[in-house]
């Protein structure tokens, strides 16, 4: 199973320190499951409200699925979907874009138009 277009919701602090870094190795719910956490463009709403509810400063990351090759897994997750799981670092060449993921008035994320 292929998509395009995988996402990853981080602190932007934790994203800053990946940057200077030249790899993202994982937030620390990552490092403690053994691998980093994505959301298809289906699953990234969901994803933000269950786990990020009321967080403010993060950052929605866009990651070219392809370009984590066999490391990256889909495995049955939350409600029987099955969700993209990287197995090692990020690196930050597989990075399409990163955009801010700011709280609307209404207390949920305000999200930018996202690739499939």
């Amino acid at each position: 199973m292929s998509m395009a277009t995988i996402y990853k919701i981080a602190p932007r602090a934790l994203w800053q320190a990946a940057e200077k870094a030249g790899v993202f190795t994982g937030a620390p719910v990552d490092l403690a499951d053994g691998f980093i956490h994505f959301s298809t463009v289906a699953q990234v709403r969901e994803t933000a409200a269950k786990h990020f509810a009321g967080q403010d400063d993060l950052l929605l990351v866009a990651i070219e699925a392809e370009r984590l090759g066999d490391a990256l897994k889909y495995e049955i997750s939350r409600g029987g979907d099955l969700f993209p799981h990287l197995y090692g670092d990020l690196p930050l060449s597989a990075v399409r874009w990163v955009k801010p993921l700011p709280l609307g008035a209404d207390g949920a994320h305000q999200f930018p138009e996202m690739d499939a």
